[in-house]
């Protein structure tokens, strides 16, 4: 990595921000239950978005300050018309390291090869079920085949190899497939993350008793797979596990149950251009405004390092007084 040009972003409580997380699109083709409802999304208008030069511009004053590892998501970012390119943008940037996209697998069959000559490092699926109802329930979408496809199009990439699946622990749902989830990680030689339920719903239907617990999840897999420790690295999100006799790995997002605030290094950017620092923040500071007001790189750094260094020290959920934030999961990407 080059050293930045600038000096390094740190919020006020010592923290160093390596992470950036853009979303390119509200837009998506599921619905899934747990992020928005079935119909009626006040889609964004496309004047309202940031255009590909506004989020290269962005993305490269966050890497000068030290942002080494960038995430595309949505929506979904493969709705977006022109994704590859933008990834060749951002892939270009000196100094980043590591370029991934989260898709809901949909096109991803279409997109992987280009993708990858693109320069894309990795990529996460979002996959909740693997039983057709179960899956049709959940995202609204008769579409597991066309998932699943694409999985194994971007798992045979060497480029993005071990390919992550992201799964939404639900009670009264994901007990039912954890071996099977796990057991797809152990056969196919994929990372499979499971991530407890969080108050992001579209519906704000969401209570503390539809969060399925990482080490319940644990409990369960382990009844019929070996789990291995893997030393967690500094700021990761997952507690991870190896499976024996197996290239597969098993990994617990706790966010509810055993919040990583503490070393987090990660702020968001939605597709409107609102800086996010915190997935639950309250507040969001504008840059969509000021790019568009004609203001130096200069003046995005300083609003950029006032609104990180405002970073919240841990996100409250189950603390009194909690409050969940008026974006739903897809309005402020993941």
């Amino acid at each position: 990595m080059s050293t930045p040009t600038r000096e390094p972003l740190v919020d006020g409580h010592g923290r160093h921000i390596g992470d950036l997380r853009i979303s390119v699109t509200d837009r998506c083709s599921f619905r899934c239950t747990y992020c928005m409802p079935a119909s009626g999304v006040p889609w964004l208008p496309r004047e309202g978005i940031l255009t590909f030069e506004e989020i290269e511009r962005l993305a490269g004053i966050f890497v000068s300050m030290g942002a080494s590892s960038i995430r595309l998501t949505g929506g979904e970012p493969l709705v977006r018309s022109g994704i590859v390119d933008l990834v060749a943008r951002i892939a270009s940037i000196d100094g980043l390291e590591d370029l991934a996209l989260t898709t809901n697998g949909f096109q991803l069959a279409d997109h992987a090869a280009g993708l990858a000559s693109a320069g894309l490092d990795r990529i996460n699926v979002s996959l909740d079920s693997l039983d057709h109802a179960r899956f049709e329930q959940i995202t609204r979408r008769d579409a597991l085949d066309r998932v699943l496809e694409g999985l194994r199009v971007a798992a045979a990439t060497e480029q993005f190899a071990p390919v992550k699946v992201n799964v939404v622990a639900m009670r009264g749902f994901t007990e039912h497939e954890a071996v099977a989830f796990a057991c797809l990680a152990r056969d196919e030689a994929l990372s499979v993350r499971f991530i407890e339920y969080m108050p992001l719903d579209g519906g704000r239907s969401w209570t503390p008793d539809d969060v399925l617990t990482g080490a319940e999840l644990r409990a369960i897999i382990e009844q019929e797979v070996d789990l291995v420790p893997i030393e967690r690295e500094a700021h990761a999100t997952a507690r991870r596990f190896g499976i024996a006799d197996s290239a597969g790995e098993i990994g617990f997002i706790n966010p509810v149950s055993e919040p990583f605030c503490a070393d987090c290094n990660r702020v968001r950017l939605t597709a409107d251009g609102m800086l996010r620092t915190c997935l639950f923040s309250l507040h969001e500071t504008d840059l969509r405004g000021p790019i568009r007001d004609g203001v130096s790189d200069g003046e995005l750094e300083r609003i950029i390092r006032e609104a990180v260094w405002r970073k919240e020290r841990k996100h409250r959920i189950g603390d009194p007084g909690f409050r969940q934030p008026a974006r739903s999961m897809s309005r402020i990407g993941g």
